[in-house]
């Protein structure tokens, strides 16, 4: 099995920065994709940024320029820098992992997240 666990939320001022890290552990081989998303209170789960082994990223439209992904493939974990955070950032942002290999050439069925972490952007 794999596990995913999240760290770094917590309450910032609009303008401020925050990082948040996520570390995969279990029987890992490796992870193709790795990204975060967010889910705000009354709206839908939404992709933030994500991240291929390779380091070919994809982030939403609302977060480009402002959050950075990035990833170690050797420690399994990934991490988002956001800054200039705005009000409307605010929600749970939860880790995933899609594709994950337990050993080469043996996929994991489905993806993995973690249990979230809270970010809340406000005055």
């Amino acid at each position: 099995q794999v596990q995913l666990v999240e760290s770094g939320g917590g309450l910032v001022q609009p303008g401020g920065s925050l990082r948040l890290s996520c570390a995969a552990s279990g029987s890992i081989f490796s992870i193709d994709y790795m990204g975060w998303y967010r889910q705000a209170p009354a709206k839908q789960r939404e992709l933030v940024a994500a991240i291929t082994s390779g380091g070919s990223t994809n982030y939403a439209d609302s977060v480009k320029g402002r959050f950075t992904i990035s990833r170690d493939n050797a420690k399994n974990t990934v991490s988002l820098q956001m800054n200039s955070l705005k009000p409307e950032d605010t929600a749970v942002y939860y880790c995933n992992a899609e594709r994950v290999e337990a050993q080469p050439k043996l996929w994991y069925e489905g993806d993995f997240w973690g249990q979230g972490t809270q970010v809340t952007v406000s005055s």
